[in-house]
């Protein structure tokens, strides 16, 4: 109903952005550029961020933009494993059928990267995600399974994506060896305030809306409200629409954002 009394051909605010549709925000070029310097230089990288910021977006479009002949990517989104479990995801990402000993698909692991990246000249790229679950065992194994003639060679690229207290938990003084290897470290903060309009505005043209529908104080409420977090910003943006046109209003101002966001139960 919304859509069709705002004049749109799609949701403006939908969760899976088409990746090409999506919006490069100062966070997302900070972020993406130390991605790339990552994919050229190797090695250990660390994202982080609230949860909602992108970075499950972020670490999607940087999967998109791999040439698949010139690498491997492996993508673990569980961090809950035991070390057993991540070792037996790792070889089957990695096309292997796993040992039943640990030390055994160590093996498979280590010859499996220098064979992708000597042999065939491809980079395996391991994206773990909800890395603030990694228990700290798996996180010691870290180091020494992309550990290569002595700590001398890197041939791949091993991607850590977690929440904001991973940082801390990296941080340890048990952990400061596999801190030392990070070559790449990006906190995302999400939207500015500047940006949160301009968000908005782009996604309903995208959706096929021109016209001005949120008031100015409705964009510093939503800011405010979501402190520039995408996912809670989009939910946000998504419940005024309807409420504003259950209502038949042609303009969005903060009462209704008020009226979407005790509805969403995002304030008492």
């Amino acid at each position: 109903m919304y859509k069709t009394y705002y004049g749109l051909k799609m949701d403006p605010f939908i969760k899976d952005v088409n990746i090409k549709n999506h919006y490069t925000s100062k966070d997302f070029k900070e972020a993406i550029s130390r991605l790339e310097f990552l994919k050229n230089t190797k090695g250990f990288g660390l994202l982080t961020g609230e949860p909602g910021v992108g970075k499950s977006f972020l670490l999607r479009y940087f999967i998109n933009s791999l040439n698949t002949n010139l690498f491997k990517c492996v993508y673990i989104p569980i961090s809950t494993l035991t070390v057993m479990d991540f070792y037996r995801a790792l070889c089957n990402g990695l096309g292997l059928n796993p040992a039943h000993k640990k030390i055994e698909m160590f093996k498979q692991i280590q010859e499996a990267i220098y064979n992708y990246k000597v042999n065939k000249n491809i980079t395996p790229v391991i994206i773990i995600d909800e890395a603030q679950f990694l228990k700290n065992s798996l996180l010691d194994d870290l180091r020494l399974i992309f550990n290569f003639q002595v700590d001398s060679k890197d041939y791949s690229i091993l991607i850590l994506s977690g929440q904001t207290p991973f940082i801390t938990q990296i941080n340890r003084q048990t952990h400061e060896a596999l801190r030392q290897r990070i070559v790449v470290n990006y906190n995302l903060k999400g939207l500015s305030k500047e940006e949160t309009k301009d968000y908005i505005n782009t996604r309903l043209e995208i959706a096929g809306c021109h016209d001005s529908i949120f008031t100015e104080s409705a964009y510093e409420l939503l800011y405010s409200s979501s402190n520039g977090c995408l996912r809670v910003l989009n939910t946000l943006a998504k419940m005024s629409l309807i409420s504003g046109a259950n209502q038949k209003l042609k303009s969005i101002d903060n009462e209704i954002i008020y009226q979407a966001q005790k509805e969403l139960n995002i304030i008492a």
